[in-house]
């Protein structure tokens, strides 16, 4: 369940967990005041384990004989 910011009137900030399918809240559940949910920075992404991707370059080095030199 993901983890929503909120901007209350006053300015102050809370977080609150909802189910993606929820409305977004009106008013802060603890005050009363209205709020507007704000968009945070962070994604929350972690990546684990091997092989996540296969690009040109493997343990042997640059594929095709490239060597990275522009020149």
């Amino acid at each position: 369940m993901p983890t929503y910011t909120y901007r209350r009137e006053d300015g102050t900030t809370f977080e609150i967990r909802q189910r993606i399918t929820e409305d977004p809240l009106d008013t802060c559940p603890e005050t009363g005041q209205d709020v507007e949910r704000i968009i945070t920075g962070n994604g929350g992404v972690i990546f684990k384990g091997d092989g996540f991707h296969v690009n040109d370059y493997d343990r042997y080095g640059p594929a095709d004989g490239d060597n990275g030199d522009e020149g």
